[in-house]
């Protein structure tokens, strides 16, 4: 599954919402997330309107790590199949 091309930092953050993650602070234009689920894992996401693949994929392999989950059934997840 390909990653998305036009997800902004406010949006990852509300899907991110569905594997327990809730913004802790802000800084910026950066914002930290944590999530207490599976242990406690803390990521930083760029509030930008349209992040860089390199960040988005990053951000995820972080997310899918922590999780326990392909990247792909990460972004099934997250993003269904409108990818």
């Amino acid at each position: 599954m390909r990653l998305p091309r036009d997800v902004s930092g406010a949006d990852l953050s509300k899907r991110l919402g569905r594997l327990g993650y809730k913004a802790v602070r802000q800084s910026g234009s950066h914002l930290r997330l944590r999530t207490d689920e599976n242990g406690e894992h803390q990521i930083t996401i760029p509030l930008h309107q349209d992040l860089r693949l390199g960040t988005l994929s990053a951000i995820l392999s972080d997310v899918a790590d922590h999780h326990k989950l392909s990247r792909d059934q990460l972004l099934l997840l997250l993003f269904g199949g409108s990818s």
